[in-house]
């Protein structure tokens, strides 16, 4: 299946025209064991949007998600997730990290229903197994429901944590670096499969990554961050349809060359 762009709104535009954003972070600043994290970061993600925060290891770009899920605190500044406050807003969040985090006894089935347990508690019925059943078909992982973590391989692995984020039907998924520990060929496949579950669910992601070809070939929008104090060095929004071949379209070379270019600047800087 050819994922297509999705009717993508910016979120300045969206502003004016009063749809509210998914996610809503100003004048963010930041201070941990007296090292600053950031210095006044604001950015606003819209509904639907798929959004990469792209920028050098270190620079902070996890924390923005820990941040956004209420995990820790800012200094100062604002941030709101569907107009609340994040501790308000817990449910509307699901996460995929870098490392799956599975539980090693418990198959891919019982993996993807745990979630719906830790969150809401009691016990797993029925209907609750055809869903988590139905979210492994969609991940592609229908024929290994009852395998063991230890049977599968890296990429499905993954894709049985991206499949636990949907079980708890969150509107918003944070995906911390969730292809940077897989080889170069499983890390392409599951790029097209996040794209695929995207455009199928409608739901809004931020991913963080290190990766500029992981931005390009997924992204609706690049915001760019410094090394720390982080601050937001440029924002790029693609507008080139998907599937996109980086190779191939000027455009994305372009831009390509001109995050490599800033890159070496950031290195530089260090």
């Amino acid at each position: 299946m050819n994922v297509m762009n999705t009717t993508f709104i910016d979120p300045a535009v969206a502003a004016r025209k009063g749809i509210n954003a998914s996610i809503d972070l100003r004048d963010i600043e930041l201070t941990l064991g007296g090292t600053e994290i950031y210095g006044d970061v604001s950015f606003s993600v819209a509904p639907g949007e798929f959004l990469c925060i792209l920028g050098p290891s270190g620079c902070g770009k996890s924390t923005l998600l820990r941040l956004i899920g209420d995990l820790i605190k800012p200094t100062s500044g604002e941030i709101q997730v569907e107009g609340r406050p994040p501790s308000e807003a817990w449910e509307k969040l699901a996460y995929v990290f870098q490392s799956p985090r599975l539980v090693p006894w418990r198959t891919a089935l019982n993996n993807v229903t745990l979630a719906r347990q830790l969150r809401y508690g009691g016990t797993i019925d029925d209907a609750s197994r055809e869903k988590a059943l139905g979210l492994l078909r969609l991940v592609g992982l229908e024929n290994d429901a009852f395998k063991y973590p230890a049977m599968l391989s890296g990429g499905e692995r993954q894709r049985v944590a991206i499949a636990r984020a949907l079980a708890v039907d969150p509107d918003i998924i944070l995906m911390d670096e969730p292809l940077s520990a897989l080889d170069i060929n499983t890390r392409q496949r599951l790029r097209r499969e996040i794209l695929q579950i995207w455009q199928l669910t409608g739901k809004t992601i931020v991913l963080v990554t290190h990766d500029i070809e992981d931005a390009l070939a997924l992204a609706d929008r690049i915001i760019l961050l410094s090394r720390k104090p982080s601050r937001i060095v440029q924002t790029i929004v693609i507008e080139e349809m998907r599937p996109r071949r980086i190779e191939a379209t000027p455009s994305l070379q372009g831009i390509r060359g001109t995050l490599e270019r800033q890159f070496a600047e950031l290195e530089a800087d260090n």
